[in-house]
C-alpha cells in the first residue's frame, strides 16, 4: 500500500515544520525531541536489562 517515505516528501514536510514553528524555534525543537528519544532509549534498555536479569534468577532458581 504505501512505500515509504521519499525525499521530495521528507523535504516539504521539513520546509511546512519550517514555516510553522519558524527558524528560530527549530533548535528548540530537536533539542527537546532529541532529548525525548534519548530518554525513551534508556527506558527501554533499563527495561531490557530488568527482564534479563529476572529471567536469569528464575532459572537459576529452577535448578536447585
Amino acid at each position: 500500500m504505501f512505500q515509504g517515505i521519499g525525499t521530495f516528501e521528507i523535504l516539504i514536510i521539513l520546509f511546512i515544520v519550517l514555516l510553522l514553528f519558524g527558524a528560530k524555534r527549530l533548535p528548540e525543537l530537536a533539542k527537546g525531541l532529541g532529548k525525548g528519544i534519548k530518554e525513551f532509549k534508556k527506558a527501554s534498555n533499563d527495561i531490557k536489562e530488568e527482564v534479563a536479569k529476572v529471567t536469569q534468577d528464575d532459572s537459576g532458581d529452577k535448578d536447585k
